[in-house]
């Protein structure tokens, strides 16, 4: 039996304490964003007479937005239910005061250190965001947006691996990097192919663990997604509009969809490692999550077969550019196709001013779109 060393033990420590951090992010969702309202029911409290008397209407949505959290904290403590036991031959126990003591933050009195507060505000704004994602890739309203940045892949897919009488789909094996909530690569395996999604971020896994395996019967939730946003609304029913999920059920669809689709949990460069592993890599707002996009391309390249297809379509927002003390490079566009053919990839099809959204709000008064690159590489054979 081999043993661990000290720099294994500190990593298990430090990834349970991060399990942790992000299953109180969850738990504390409802008493954070509180914190928001009160505000400013206090600015409002403080104003003159006159004043109060004009916002009283807006008073009032203030409650309504406290009724739209108590809806959200429902579903948001169903997705962390039994997490603890959610990845194979790992136990991350959720229970006891350990993350209380971690945080500083009980429900009962909430006295955070600024730079703890800080902390946590940011964690549970990924909360908050995992429920604008719940929309986009769960709901019908968010066809559109995937329409915009799935359909070309899975038109793509269609086209370059078509239906032959003697020949199953389940042979080619897809990958889906960066798959989020899961949908794109359950739609993958939806059209016959065997795909595997895979994720980094626990708040994503945690979400989709739940939509993926615990979702049975169609728009059975709600989720109220832009009771968080502040600004840029016409009416306060645009802020305190609801979405119900999901659209389709996927834990109780046809059974190809369980035999062929799965999702990874991890780094990708530390998960896919084997080379000539796979028929397909589909990319979808992936690549400049690298700090160093060569490292991605290079290993996307390794790990497909001879031949195989690399289909990606996105921004390159370069999520970590000028973050401090990270390194990141930023290549643009024209550069970026040089590297890739430098690498080996034969260019098939590529397209720039593709138009995307990710996690809009339809009827913000502010729009946030990208002009996305669409390409089709080969490996050579």
């Amino acid at each position: 039996m081999s043993s661990i060393g000290p720099t294994e033990e500190i990593d298990e420590v430090k990834e349970r304490a991060h399990f942790q951090a992000v299953v109180n992010a969850f738990k504390y969702y409802k008493l954070c964003s509180l914190e928001r309202i009160h505000k400013s029911e206090k600015i409002i409290s403080m104003l003159p007479p006159s004043d109060q008397r004009r916002l009283d209407r807006y008073r009032t949505y203030l409650t309504k937005f406290k009724r739209c959290l108590d809806v959200n904290n429902d579903v948001v403590h169903l997705i962390i239910k039994d997490v603890d036991t959610m990845f194979e031959n790992v136990e991350h126990s959720t229970n006891g005061s350990h993350g209380t003591e971690n945080f500083g933050c009980n429900y009962n009195n909430c006295e955070i250190t600024s730079l703890k507060q800080h902390k946590m505000q940011h964690d549970v704004e990924k909360v908050q965001s995992v429920l604008k994602n719940i929309v986009r890739d769960w709901s019908a309203a968010g066809e559109v947006e995937r329409d915009q940045c799935y359909k070309p892949i899975l038109d793509e897919l269609e086209e370059r691996y078509p239906r032959q009488e003697h020949c199953s789909r389940s042979a080619v094996r897809v990958l889906v990097p960066g798959a989020g909530l899961g949908r794109l690569a359950w739609e993958v395996a939806g059209r016959g192919f065997s795909c595997q999604g895979n994720e980094f971020s626990l708040f994503m896994l945690f979400a989709s663990n739940f939509i993926l395996n615990k979702c049975v019967e169609a728009n059975s939730y709600t989720v109220y997604p832009w009771v968080h946003q502040y600004v840029n609304h016409l009416t306060c029913e645009h802020q305190t509009a609801g979405v119900s999920f999901p659209d389709v059920p996927p834990a109780a669809h046809h059974q190809h969809q369980q035999q062929h689709f799965s999702i990874a949990a991890g780094d990708f460069l530390k998960v896919y490692t084997e080379l000539d592993e796979w028929h397909c890599i589909a990319t979808c707002f992936f690549i400049d999550c690298a700090p160093n996009v060569i490292e991605f391309i290079e290993r996307i390249y390794h790990i497909l077969r001879p031949g195989g297809l690399w289909i990606n379509l996105g921004p390159l927002l370069y999520h970590y550019s000028d973050m401090p003390n990270e390194i990141s490079i930023e290549p643009p566009y024209d550069i970026l196709l040089d590297i890739i053919q430098d690498v080996g990839f034969e260019i098939l099809k590529e397209q720039t001013s593709v138009r995307t959204r990710y996690a809009q709000n339809p009827n913000s008064m502010m729009q946030h779109e990208y002009n996305s690159v669409f390409f089709v590489c080969r490996k050579a054979t």
